[in-house]
């Protein structure tokens, strides 16, 4: 009783202060990709559809650590764990600085993906450690400043490629979450674990991140490299046993990952597949405009630096993050529907217009910018629908499997954006087409198009129920 009582004093600015560098830190390392991605492929010699695994790889092992963050900061306390996830993290920062190819660029990043449960570990300390309305503030604070990590880790992604060497991009925010973990753990206090009943599912865990690497791998080598049948009948055989065997885990396990009984309510299930959707649709966009960003520009692209692309890319930051926390709201004022169908007409319109006019940079800019909104509100508005149909102990379980479904959505348009240009590149130059952005824009459209007949479904069947 005595350490509840004592723990808020112990914790001051300087904690808080601490975690929010570090969440800073981490925001930054996680950004530094995206603009630099175009780069990365000159540099490491490969196609778009394997230049999309660097950022995916990342995105796909914070899905599966999601879920699982919060559990172990509980079980183990919610300062150690977040030292090992560090430790982790920092080793994939280190590892990806030194990568000399692809494959342990790609190690690096499975690595780094596991700064995804810095966030809720974070959360757990503040709310151990200071009083409800303090930690409200703290959590602002933390949260604002991972956001801003990403908008320098976007902006300082080429100076840091261009002045130096794209190694840098990872080793300097690396650098930076060693140096801020030592600091961490020299001022927060210690938190005792919470004896709990259940298990953490590390065979749902292993599972399901085993299903979404083979499934991008797979689909990289298939629409990339022409698989024969064989291989494509081999990789299609490897994911279903996968996915099989991560649904018969997750049917027995006493506290699964994730409790797919939850899928078996509408607005569940409903949330998932729209948010597949609509990510998908953007993740195909924030994919292709980087690439037509570094194009030479005496054909259809414009010739950027990896210093210019993270400049141009930088108000479509901005619109997402303050787009994340304006979702729920405005669904309240306008209606869940009123959201998702504005949102799926915005980009639809935007990403058909963007087919045939991309022949300035403000066209880009500014296509980023509203799809960046009309997804952040969209999704958001659906994660909120999803937290507040579930009984308040299922809050957190419902919350990380949309989150995990944005996740896959974003990195699925990416790999899809990829393979299309792979399959419409020039046979001379081996750099994509013109009709090859113009087919991935359309594609883009379609998707996002397609939310709306999802809409008008779901609409009917809830009518007849």
């Amino acid at each position: 009783m005595s350490a509840v009582v004592v723990a808020p004093v112990r914790i001051g600015r300087l904690s808080i202060g601490a975690l929010g560098i570090l969440a800073l830190a981490l925001g930054t390392l996680q950004s530094v990709v995206e603009p630099a991605l175009p780069l990365l492929q000159r540099e490491l010699g490969v196609s778009p559809s394997e230049g999309a695994l660097i950022g995916n790889t990342l995105l796909v092992t914070g899905a599966v650590i999601a879920p699982v963050a919060g559990k172990l900061g509980d079980r183990y306390g919610g300062k150690r764990v977040l030292v090992w996830l560090m430790a982790v993290v920092s080793a994939g920062g280190l590892l990806a600085a030194l990568a000399p190819n692809l494959p342990v660029l790609l190690l690096g990043q499975v690595l780094q993906g596991v700064m995804v449960g810095a966030l809720p570990l974070s959360f757990i300390l503040v709310r151990k450690h200071l009083p409800a309305r303090e930690s409200q503030v703290a959590l602002g604070l933390v949260m604002a400043l991972f956001t801003g990590g990403g908008m320098v880790g976007t902006l300082f992604a080429g100076p840091l490629a261009e002045g130096l060497s794209w190694h840098w991009m990872f080793g300097l925010p690396t650098i930076a979450i060693i140096a801020t973990t030592l600091v961490v753990m020299r001022l927060m206090p210690h938190d005792p674990p919470i004896q709990s009943d259940s298990r953490i599912d590390w065979p749902g865990m292993v599972l399901l991140s085993g299903t979404l690497l083979a499934f991008m791998i797979g689909f990289v080598r298939v629409t990339g490299a022409g698989l024969p049948p064989f291989g494509v009948g081999a990789v299609a055989v490897v994911v279903v046993a996968l996915a099989t065997g991560w649904v018969v885990v997750e049917r027995r396990a006493v506290s699964p990952m994730v409790d797919l009984r939850m899928l078996a309510k509408p607005a569940m299930w409903h949330s998932c597949v729209l948010t597949l959707v609509i990510t998908a649709s953007f993740g195909m966009v924030a994919f292709l405009l980087p690439q037509l960003f570094a194009l030479p520009a005496d054909g259809h692209g414009f010739g950027l630096s990896t210093t210019d692309i993270g400049l141009f890319l930088l108000p479509g930051a901005i619109a997402g993050a303050v787009s994340d926390s304006i979702g729920g709201v405005t669904a309240r004022r306008l209606g869940l529907r009123t959201v998702l169908v504005v949102g799926a007409v915005v980009t639809t319109a935007t990403t058909i217009a963007l087919a045939s006019m991309h022949s300035a940079e403000w066209q880009l800019v500014l296509a980023k910018v509203l799809t960046a909104i009309a997804a952040g509100v969209a999704s958001t508005a659906l994660l909120t629908r999803a937290a507040t149909a579930v009984e308040t102990r299922d809050t957190g379980i419902a919350t990380s499997l949309l989150v995990v479904t944005r996740v896959i959505g974003v990195a699925l348009g990416a790999q899809v954006g990829g393979a299309i240009l792979d399959a419409g590149a020039d046979p001379a130059t081996g750099l994509p087409t013109e009709s090859a952005f113009t087919t991935g824009f359309v594609t883009a459209g379609l998707i996002a198009a397609l939310s709306l007949l999802i809409v008008r479904m779901t609409k009917e069947k809830g009518a007849q129920a």
